[in-house]
């Protein structure tokens, strides 16, 4: 993606030669309300801004957006007011700021240069909207149209100094960038993305930074060590699969923490075929996969003092002559074998491998993403992940997620469902004999393979990692790069906590 160029900026807003000038504007009790820096904008209005504003029609509701010619009153002939909806109490929250900007930044496609003072409300919000509001893919058009504002200048807060500024400045841009990295990949169409050529990108994302090492187990390495659920799924592609491990050693390293992602780069649903309708979204299947790479390589730029491995395995599901079939038994990494009931129950096999695989190094903490279950979205919806696992970590895990903007709610691993994948002939199945409670269910089966005394979390992203419908927000149509920014924040909190 071409990204706008961001800057801080303290000139007047009154003389500053821009496109546009972006303006937030409140849903209040009494009709909208102008929000953070915009007393310049609103003086050369001669205080009337406001007025001009509600006779357009503005109200303030999150993501409107309202522009204003200014008539030569500012040296910008443009004020794009954008709603950032109602207040928290007596402000406005982080999440309002980072879709007002989204928003914002949809507004100004086409557009050279623009100044915000969103950023005013908060700085690293702003620069996140404001990134992840103007991503694009367009690898693939013959014709790109209209590309993303090229630069926008950032009214910086009233309170923190330059230096602090600047660093927010870097790290939210980071985020960012492994957030459009994950939507990148998942935006690929699985012609092009493949277990082969996946592994070969997470490569090329992590080359030429500090303290990553990157592992590809090729389909004769994973039968050499065990890996028969990655093997398994993989039997009916003509393309192979492959296990891709990447590590990123801090400085002075403190806590261990394993990040595994499901890697199906198509899912057909193999032998148990999925509908038509809607198998073209399966291109998005390998979204957990994308976001535990770029989180990998988002903690080395960002320098966190922990040891991060990522784990991607890579299969594509397909049906063929050589498919595994229902009914087949599958001898997992570590020795624990699992019946086949269902071949579109697959992400849950190539996960366990690599969860068990990752638990051999002894880590403090595993974090496990995957499109893992419709039932997921039945429960929860398309914008909010479930999380399962560790009561604790669990929680400590939905509540920073929600903190950062993406909706995650944490949800139990009731021991009685335990008996419904009790296998006739292994020692698991891969599904129960009911579609009840679907979700936990597969967060069940994870269990079983992840080491004792390893606090967990399993975040089920099947309805919020990718998005069919009309931008919102920050969130574009397509790939949504959930959870990374979850991921990060965990990261943070571990890496300052413990």
């Amino acid at each position: 993606m071409t990204a706008p160029k961001l800057a801080i900026t303290d000139s007047d807003l009154s003389t500053t030669a821009v496109d546009a000038v972006v303006v937030g504007t409140i849903q209040g009790p009494d009709g909208p309300a102008l929000a953070g820096a915009a007393e310049a904008v609103n003086a050369a209005f001669d205080g009337g801004l406001l007025d001009v504003l509600t006779t357009l029609g503005a109200t303030g509701k999150a993501e409107e957006v309202v522009a204003v010619p200014t008539f030569g009153k500012l040296a910008a002939p443009l004020v794009i007011a954008v709603g950032l909806g109602k207040p928290t109490g007596d402000d406005v929250s982080e999440e309002q700021v980072r879709r007002a900007s989204g928003a914002a930044a949809r507004a100004l496609t086409g557009k050279k240069r623009a100044t915000s003072t969103l950023s005013a409300l908060h700085l690293g919000a702003a620069v996140e909207g404001t990134l992840l509001g103007a991503y694009q893919f367009t690898a693939y058009k013959s014709s790109a149209g209209e590309a993303p504002v090229v630069r926008v200048d950032l009214v910086a807060p009233a309170t923190g100094t330059v230096k602090a500024h600047r660093a927010t400045v870097k790290a939210s841009t980071a985020i960012a960038e492994a957030v459009a990295a994950t939507r990148d990949l998942i935006n690929t169409p699985p012609n092009d993305l493949y277990p082969a050529s996946f592994a070969e990108r997470a490569t090329a994302l992590a080359q030429g930074i500090d303290g990553l090492e990157v592992e590809v187990l090729d389909e004769k390495a994973l039968r050499k060590q065990g890996f028969g659920g990655i093997l398994g799924v993989g039997l009916g592609s003509s393309r192979p699969p492959r296990l891709v491990r990447v590590t990123y050693r801090g400085p002075k390293a403190g806590k261990k923490v394993a990040l595994v992602g499901k890697g199906i780069t198509f899912d057909t649903g193999g032998i148990s075929i999925k509908p038509a309708a809607g198998m073209d979204e399966m291109t998005s299947d390998m979204s957990g996969a994308a976001a535990v790479v770029a989180t990998v390589v988002l903690a080395a730029k960002l320098k966190y003092p922990l040891e991060v491995t990522a784990w991607a395995p890579l299969a594509e599901n397909m049906p063929s002559g050589t498919a595994y079939r229902p009914g087949d038994v599958l001898t997992m990494y570590g020795g624990k074998t699992v019946e086949v009931l269902n071949t579109d129950a697959e992400g849950r096999l190539v996960l366990s491998d690599a969860i068990a695989r990752a638990c051999e190094d002894g880590p403090d903490y595993l974090i496990e993403t995957s499109t893992l279950t419709g039932a997921q979205v039945v429960s929860l919806g398309k914008r909010t992940a479930g999380v399962m696992g560790s009561d604790e970590f669990r929680d400590r895990v939905a509540a920073l997620g929600r903190a950062v903007g993406e909706n995650a709610w944490a949800m139990p691993l009731p021991d009685e469902l335990r008996g419904d994948i009790d296998s006739r002939v292994a020692d698991l199945a891969n599904v129960a004999g009911h579609r009840f409670g679907g979700m936990l269910v597969a967060g069940i089966f994870l269990r079983e393979f992840v080491a004792d005394g390893v606090p967990w979390a399993h975040v089920d992203i099947a309805g919020p990692s990718f998005h069919n419908g009309a931008p919102h927000g920050y969130t574009t149509k397509g790939g949504t790069g959930v959870p990374v920014r979850t991921l990060a924040a965990v990261l943070a909190d571990i890496a300052a906590n413990g």
